[in-house]
């Protein structure tokens, strides 16, 4: 690996894994100017997402962790959880074993795991990604409150 600030070839001090063993964090120093930085090592998901118009796009870990955030905004919610949440979202997808998968099994995913860490967060990722009007929304606090 090239370093990030000379471009010099670099050299691994430390290696580790992460995150119940699904990343390894590696310690780098360049050789040249004695740099020294961190990378993380992840299996890239090879899914496609099928949208709701039938566009297809690569399945993009980023943009579904930004989604989680947004809902889980000023909540009691821990970086550990929402890592932890997205770990396991990431990995029923990885499970299936299928080459697509469609946008709203993804949103189910996401609500079933927001709705055991945070109820108000599930009530937000849930009023966005299933266009809520007001009926549906009372609806769905309610069944959450029983």
């Amino acid at each position: 690996m090239e370093c990030p600030t000379c471009s010099s070839a670099t050299k691994v001090l430390e290696s580790r894994e992460i995150s119940n063993s699904t990343a390894i964090r590696r310690r780098r120093e360049c050789k040249e100017c004695e740099h020294r930085f961190t990378t993380y090592e992840r299996p890239e998901l090879s899914v496609r997402v099928v949208k709701k118009d039938g566009a297809r796009e690569e399945f993009d870990q980023d943009k579904l962790k930004r989604g989680i955030v947004k809902a889980c905004e000023k909540r009691p919610v821990s970086n550990e959880e929402l890592e932890e949440l997205i770990r396991k979202v990431v990995t029923k997808i990885r499970r299936r074993g299928v080459n697509e998968v469609d946008s709203s099994e993804i949103g189910n995913l996401i609500m079933d795991e927001l709705r055991e860490v945070d109820k108000v967060a599930y009530i937000r990722f849930a009023s966005v990604y299933k266009s809520f009007d007001l009926e549906t929304l009372e609806k769905e606090i309610k069944t959450i409150k029983r």
